[in-house]
């Protein structure tokens, strides 16, 4: 049997950003995907799982740019993202089966996840060579280095934003010898023999922020 057309997210697990629901038809290598706002995932919203509805209203969308005709076969990612689609495709009796999505779709649903992570401000650096780049805590270190500016696009509605979300901070400045740091508010190195700002918190353990003096 041909697949046509694979259904897949990327992004559900990151404290920061909305998530990427993307569609892509294999034979031709047509790919199409949104993004579920963030707003989605604020506290009520989250609650209500309000996101899970957005995720049918995208794919209406991608299979009317896709083209998809019911008789075709769908593959759609088994996670819970996509719950109230099985419901909506169950409806309107289309052909699908939940599966593990592979490739070709996973590794490009997966990139255009971190493009739109890139544009939202994480640097490059740390995402591709960074070996689990959404690790909660690993972005929430980013989040803390400039929280004012990057709160508001974390998933606020999340359990752990609740316990790790509002942190008490220490801020002092101190100068560094030796530095194989990469300043996480405006993404460029910090050289050695510098004066630098340091922040401190603790969430499940101690952790410090290095940026330059006057970012």
């Amino acid at each position: 049997m041909i697949i046509l057309i694979q259904i897949d997210d990327a992004g559900s697990g990151s404290l920061v950003g909305g998530t990427c629901i993307g569609a892509m038809r294999v034979e031709t290598g047509e790919f199409y995907y949104d993004i579920i706002p963030i707003r989605y995932y604020s506290k009520e919203n989250f609650k209500n799982k309000y996101y899970l509805e957005h995720v049918v209203t995208i794919v209406k969308d991608l299979f009317i740019k896709l083209n998809v005709d019911k008789k075709e076969k769908i593959l759609v990612c088994r996670g819970y993202m996509f719950d109230n689609l099985r419901k909506w495709l169950n409806n309107k009796n289309y052909n699908y089966e939940s599966v593990s999505i592979g490739e070709p779709l996973q590794t490009k649903i997966e990139t255009t996840f971190e493009e739109y992570m890139i544009k939202l401000g994480l640097p490059m650096a740390f995402i591709r060579y960074t070996k689990y780049p959404f690790h909660f805590h690993k972005i929430l270190k980013w989040v803390y280095a400039d929280y004012e500016n990057r709160c508001h696009l974390c998933k606020t509605g999340w359990k752990s934003w609740e316990k790790y979300g509002n942190l008490k901070t220490e801020v002092s400045i101190q100068f560094l010898n030796k530095s194989n740091f990469v300043c996480l508010k405006c993404g460029k190195s910090i050289p050695n023999n510098s004066v630098v700002k340091v922040i401190k918190y603790t969430s499940n353990k101690p952790t410090t922020i290095y940026l330059h003096k006057d970012c």
